[in-house]
């Protein structure tokens, strides 16, 4: 691969690495799992680049290219080693009175994703992205009406999850 072709590989996915990170959060529980699906993701997005038409943004496209390897991955792994989920170890510095509210309902949240199917995991992550519904349709490969569909079911499990 020439230079030119590389440099805008590597200058782009700095750009937008923080998509890969958070779809490695959303679909691993260590930091293990995560640096190998970042490098399994990575690799994948440098195979498919010279394929990468222009047609939608670098970002779209590594959304769609790493959850599609993230799902593949998930899906294939049949043998279950036992993790521990970054929530699981928590430290305290300080011994003032702490307010961790925020980080109990991320941690809920985190939970209730992670019970969702592949398809509807990824679609949350796009939609807390701030992704529109036709983003989101052409990064799953579903229709737009699909996709808002989906969420609202979606929306109404997680209301009932998070607020019992």
């Amino acid at each position: 691969m020439n230079k030119e072709l590389e440099h805008s590989f590597v200058t782009q996915l700095e750009e937008n690495q923080n998509i890969v990170h958070k779809i490695c959060r959303l679909y691993t529980n260590d930091s293990d799992a995560h640096n190998d699906l970042f490098q399994e993701i990575t690799i994948q997005l440098w195979r498919a680049f010279p394929k990468f038409r222009g047609d939608s943004k670098f970002s779209t496209w590594m959304y769609r290219v790493a959850l599609n390897t993230a799902i593949t991955l998930y899906r294939k792994s049949k043998r279950r080693v036992k993790t521990q989920d970054f929530e699981g170890v928590s430290f305290k510095i300080s011994a003032e009175a702490y307010d961790d509210t925020v980080e109990e309902q991320l941690k809920l949240m985190y939970s209730a994703v992670k019970g969702l199917n592949d398809v509807d995991k990824a679609l949350v992550f796009l939609y807390l992205e701030d992704k529109n519904y036709r983003e989101i349709s052409e990064t799953l490969g579903i229709s737009e009406v699909n996709a808002r569909v989906k969420m609202n079911r979606i929306k109404g499990k997680l209301r009932k999850i998070l607020n019992p």
